[in-house]
């Protein structure tokens, strides 16, 4: 079985899958990390891989840029590939005035301006939460991380002409402490269909520090991988 997005069959993708947004840290991370692995889907470049990390099989699988995206692809492994546990990764802008560049953050609870629910299952739904149990998965992993409320939102934060504006427009008390764009797609799947779903992230910029654009190439990878090998560690324990 396939599906127009993806071209493995029922029993390549293991039940536990790591997210990252960008389908050459996919590659990036079976190649450094795992013990062996196999490609399992290259449909659209979206690069899927299964093999094994200290002795467990788990699946990489890039979901691309933005809630459409990361809502096809989560859906399908959902839905399809009989997937239980998606963990996604990948960076974020931090907002809070205690972060600092590569804290590690696990989203919590989502905000998102869009209608991605109401498309999907005609259900206005503006904040979605994590799975409590793969959190606490992920949170018994180490102590370095920082839980938070989050916003997922449809533009590039640094793009944004107003980002307090549009901070203002979140539920009164959410107090979002970082901002992607993918996170709530990924929890509506999950929480419509049964599964886990998480989001660990990496601070690579400060938009209200002023701090953006500051990050070289390698301080940027040198912090994804501290995630990288946290999410796969936890993913050890699901």
């Amino acid at each position: 079985m396939s599906t127009p997005h993806n071209e493995a069959n029922i029993g390549d993708i293991a039940k536990t899958v790591i997210m990252p947004g960008d389908p050459l840290r996919a590659k990036y991370i079976v190649e450094n990390f795992f013990d062996d692995y196999k490609l399992v889907n290259s449909v659209r470049g979206m690069y899927a891989y299964t093999g094994t990390y200290k002795g467990k099989q788990l699946s990489v699988m890039a979901h691309g840029m933005g809630m459409p995206s990361m809502g096809i692809y989560s859906y399908e492994l959902f839905k399809f590939y009989d997937v239980d546990n998606i963990i996604r990764i990948g960076s974020c802008g931090g907002y809070s005035s205690d972060l600092k560049l590569f804290d590690i953050i696990l989203s919590e609870n989502v905000f998102s301006e869009g209608n991605y629910a109401l498309t999907l299952n005609n259900n206005d739904c503006h904040v979605v939460s994590a799975s409590e149990k793969l959190n606490n998965i992920i949170s018994s992993t180490g102590s370095s991380l920082i839980k938070g409320n989050t916003v997922c939102s449809d533009c590039f934060d640094l793009y944004m002409t107003d980002v307090d504006t549009f901070l203002k427009r979140a539920p009164e008390g959410f107090n979002p402490i970082a901002s992607e764009m993918e996170a709530f797609s990924l929890f509506y799947n999950a929480k419509l269909l049964n599964k886990n779903a998480a989001c660990l992230m990496t601070v690579v910029d400060l938009p209200l520090q002023r701090v953006t654009n500051t990050v070289t190439a390698e301080e940027r990878q040198n912090g994804l991988n501290n995630m990288i090998k946290f999410a796969l560690d936890s993913a050890l324990k699901v």
